[in-house]
């Protein structure tokens, strides 16, 4: 299918660590291509194959390292 790009908005992240944290608790998603986060303006910039996860799939495994996740609207 094809990438997408979405934004999720994270609350929660106060610093570098954190940051590390979505990473890691990212790094094993199928289909995820990639995440940019910015820890300034609290979002995730992921792009990812939508035939294999969902913009909300990613937000949830954010929710569960622990940090408030949003898809954003598009």
């Amino acid at each position: 299918m094809a990438d997408q790009t979405r934004i999720i908005k994270i609350d929660g992240m106060t610093c570098g660590g954190c940051v590390a944290s979505v990473h890691t608790a990212t790094a094993d998603i199928d289909g995820l291509e990639t995440i940019t986060v910015d820890l300034a303006d609290n979002l995730a910039t992921v792009t990812f194959d939508d035939s294999k996860t969902s913009a909300e799939a990613i937000a949830s495994a954010i929710d569960e390292a622990g940090f408030e996740a949003t898809v954003a609207n598009s």
